[in-house]
């Protein structure tokens, strides 16, 4: 027997971001016993990185704006693949949500008359995104995790999740160590939430940082459920490109939404050369009408750089690809010759900063050098909207790990939303389900830990094998050469093939020293997630044979709303190990909603 730590809890939390905190929160004030596991420190997360503000239909600045309209936006940005239900609940609640966070003490920014200040985004009708300047992840993990702590729900920090526990289908538990010794711990648990965020570190280059890995991906399809739109990932229009050591760290939409504007090597503002039909008859075809948006938003349209993000992203490649780039690979973000300084470091001071302490560029006098950068993944586990359970009993994902809500391509400012509406539901529904089982709850079997222990050793036993550095290297430079921004068929079976080869070498990974303070232990089990998801994404976007959000084929460059437009992927874990592609019909939305949509 595997020498384990044991705790018991009604609902586990795996992750310990926005999604994660607020389910913790949620599922304690259900009255359920419960506990965060997190890979990383408390206040770490990722969320801290979201930068311009969360999108709620407030009206605090438009009185017009409302759900349906947050609604329209939301599912036109994810190009109709969105489910329907996940976007409307989103819509209808995230108001509140940010209210909530307010009562915590969420010190949001404020318009002249006390209300909470909103601000212009991609894809967004009006600006609806509630803000803390550029920092409003911070602010928002500031207030779940002093709340999270104030009501006594228990934090295990540095704490790895390799395997999830099941009894008879349902989930018991779930399995770990400790990063800093070594150590196994096992928490029985009938219900575990999935809140483990994206997968970015399979790329290199990207804006995520070590911990996106694709654990709860990963952790998922072992246990049984299955994943939804895994081809569509986003990359974010502007990402630092220079220098090196920075390269893909996120420059916030909201530079664009306070006036800055993009250009080429030729100063040209070239975001008007790529306007697409779905969106022109909402977007300024002139640099002056575009200008006049920002001091009478009401009556003009808006400027083409606040397209939704796979639009604008795609438009900076060609110009890149074009040879009308910036020295360093990239193209030009201006705003200091629209905005004054002061306005620069009052409404962008994480921005001011970063590029003045990391780059040596002041934005208040010249041009920032940006590109795309590997930023989020639309696709997650498929879940049941209302409750965010997954098809496994007692399984529940919400966040990033979580899919169908943002469809083909997520709109900036949704995904602060998306963590506390569905991380709130994620909380509420464990903590029911974790009742509904206390006279029958699942048992954790002795010998499913033990399996997990000897598949968590497997590199200490191999001698002279692969360096896993090298093998990460190696999957990077196949997923960013061969599944990136723009993709082709004959890419992407290389991509599969590569993978392929990749996971039958993961099996001869070996690592030295002691399972204290290992890093290279660490990589190796953050493999076998990276390995599986990047299968996953690699084989939905070949079986994709259209263009559509954050999935652009070269070979396939309509969109399909007749055959693809109605159908989901499924990603599922063969027992051989392999990742199987079906398809399934796409979710139709009641009448009322769909009249909402009928003008795309």
């Amino acid at each position: 027997m595997a020498e384990t730590e044991r705790h018991s809890y009604d609902v586990v939390v795996i992750g310990a971001g926005g999604a994660g905190l607020r389910a913790a929160i949620a599922a304690h004030e259900a009255g359920a016993k419960t506990a965060v596991v997190c890979k990383s420190l408390l206040g770490k997360a990722h969320t801290v990185m979201a930068e311009g503000g969360i999108a709620a239909a407030m009206g605090n600045l438009w009185p017009e704006d409302n759900w349906k309209v947050h609604f329209r936006d939301t599912m036109r940005g994810g190009k109709l693949l969105n489910h329907w239900r996940m976007a409307e609940l989103h819509a209808k609640e995230a108001p509140e949500r940010v209210w909530e966070l307010e009562q915590w003490g969420a010190l949001f920014d404020r318009t002249p008359d006390g209300l909470i200040s909103q601000r212009d985004f991609g894809g967004h009708r009006y600006a609806r995104l509630a803000h803390v300047g550029d920092r409003t992840g911070l602010e928002m993990i500031r207030t779940l995790q002093q709340r999270t702590v104030s009501v006594g729900i228990d934090v295990f920090m540095e704490c790895t999740i390799t395997n999830l526990l099941k009894d008879a289908g349902r989930i018991s538990g779930a399995f770990g160590y400790w990063r800093e010794s070594g150590r196994f711990v096992t928490f029985e648990s009938p219900t575990v939430v999935l809140a483990t965020g994206g997968i970015g570190k399979s790329w290199k280059v990207t804006s995520n940082s070590w911990e996106y890995t694709g654990d709860g991906h990963a952790l998922a399809m072992r246990a049984g459920a299955g994943l939804v739109n895994m081809e569509f990932i986003q990359f974010h229009p502007t990402g630092m490109v220079w220098p090196p050591s920075v390269r893909g760290i996120l420059v916030t939409e909201s530079v664009r939404g306070d006036g800055g504007v993009l250009k080429n090597s030729d100063g040209e503002r070239f975001m008007f050369n790529y306007i697409p039909e779905f969106f022109k008859a909402e977007t300024a075809d002139t640099i002056e009408e575009a200008d006049r948006w920002y001091e009478d938003k009401k009556n003009n349209r808006r400027p083409p750089e606040l397209l939704p993000r796979d639009e604008v992203a795609r438009a900076i490649n060609s110009e890149i690809k074009a040879g009308r780039g910036s020295p360093h690979g990239g193209v030009f973000l201006d705003i200091a010759s629209r905005r004054s300084a002061e306005y620069i470091q009052k409404r962008l001071p994480s921005m001011y900063h970063q590029f003045k302490e990391l780059a040596g560029v002041d934005i208040t006098n010249e041009p920032m050098e940006i590109g795309p950068t590997c930023h989020y993944l639309m696709g997650g586990v498929e879940v049941d909207p209302d409750s965010a359970s997954s098809t496994v009993p007692g399984l529940y994902a919400a966040g990033e790990v979580a899919g169908g809500m943002h469809g083909a391509n997520r709109l900036g400012g949704n995904s602060l939303g998306d963590l506390l509406v569905f991380g709130k539901r994620a909380g509420e529904y464990a903590a029911q389900y974790a009742a509904e089982v206390k006279s029958s709850r699942p048992a954790v079997s002795e010998s499913d830990i033990d399996t997990a222990a000897a598949e968590a050793l497997e590199p200490f036993n191999a001698e002279g094998g692969e360096n896993p550095y090298t093998l990460h290297q190696d999957l990077q430079n196949v997923m960013q050469n061969l599944v990136g921004i723009i993709r082709t068929e004959a890419e992407l079976s290389s991509a599969v093939k590569e993978i392929d080869g990749l996971r039958h070498r993961i099996g001869n990974l070996s690592v030295e020293g002691h399972r204290q303070y290992n890093p290279g232990w660490n990589l190796a089990i953050d493999l076998r997630n990276m390995l599986v998801v990047s299968e996953a994404v690699a084989k939905a976007a070949l079986e994709r044979r259209e263009s559509r959000g954050g999935h652009t084929r070269d070979d396939y460059p309509m969109t399909d709303y007749e055959f693809w437009g109605k159908r989901n992927l499924i990603c599922e874990l063969a027992s051989s190990g392999e990742v199987t592609i079906r398809q399934q019909p796409l979710p139709e939305p009641p009448p009322e909603l769909a009249e909402l949509l009928e003008d795309h």
